[in-house]
């Protein structure tokens, strides 16, 4: 792992990337605004080292007086997010592993809801899996038209039992159980309605332009209001550090049976 550090001006500040599983998660705060990019050359899928690094970015930024607001986005020009690493996936030797590998998407949800100002996520393309829990962590989203998202975990076996709280919360049981039984694509249309997005933009020019308005608008509220409001919006997820490490378990160990190998592996040879 890791890390340079660029020189802070007036306008940016403590801006810093760390090189970590073959990914990248970078962060800098400029005019009150606090920006995490993740980047994984493999369609921005998430192993767990650099799970964990972002878990530890949206704390960091959280506790970071110069943010009064945080954008979550990933780097590229391809998907959003495709989720947990199959590479990852397919190496997992013990429970132990596997619960640990999982606890990873529990760590960044827990991070991002527990941030004491809103987090707002830049969707440019698919989310898959574990990226949909991260965009329903999310207080705010904003997506392109072609973000279609899909929970793709019953297809190889397992379940989206670790970022299923978080996105039932988000869009309520039937839309959830919608997701998870019919493990192909849903539209970005589909998203929106159901309030997996809160909105949707024709284009990533578009996107940006919305997301940097919102952002620098959010800067300039009242950080009281905003912390008090974040509590407000995820009251009842006290407990969710036992439920998820529970769900953790669940994953890890089903990821270890021969059906799940098996489909990861030909998944991975397509």
């Amino acid at each position: 792992m890791t890390t340079s550090h660029a020189t802070p001006s007036d306008a940016v500040h403590a801006a810093h990337t760390v090189t970590v599983a073959g990914g990248t998660v970078s962060s800098h705060v400029a005019d009150g605004v606090g920006t995490i990019e993740f980047f994984h050359p493999k369609s921005n899928s998430l192993p767990g080292e650099l799970l964990n690094e972002l878990a530890a970015t949206v704390t960091r930024m959280g506790a970071n007086d110069a943010a009064r607001v945080i954008v979550l986005r990933s780097g590229g020009t391809g998907p959003f997010c495709a989720g947990a690493s199959f590479d990852r996936l397919i190496t997992l030797q013990t429970v132990e592993e596997g619960e640990d590998f999982f606890s990873g998407f529990a760590r960044v949800i827990l991070a991002m809801i527990r941030a004491p100002k809103f987090v707002l996520s830049r969707v440019h393309g698919r989310a898959a899996g574990g990226a949909v829990g991260l965009i329903a962590a999310s207080d705010l989203s904003f997506a392109v038209r072609t973000a279609s998202a899909k929970l793709s975990e019953l297809a190889i076996g397992i379940g989206p039992f670790v970022v299923g709280p978080v996105i039932e919360k988000k869009v309520g049981l039937a839309a959830f159980s919608a997701l998870a039984v019919n493990a192909d694509w849903h539209d970005a249309a589909w998203g929106e309605r159901h309030g997996l997005y809160s909105y949707l933009c024709d284009d990533v020019a578009a996107l940006d332009a919305v997301v940097a308005n919102q952002a620098r608008v959010l800067a300039g509220s009242n950080p009281e209001a905003m912390t008090a409001l974040k509590r407000v919006f995820w009251a009842g997820t006290e407990q969710w550090e036992a439920l998820l490490a529970a769900r953790a378990t669940m994953s890890g160990t089903m990821v270890l049976s021969a059906f799940t190998r098996n489909a990861i592996a030909a998944f991975k040879s397509r």
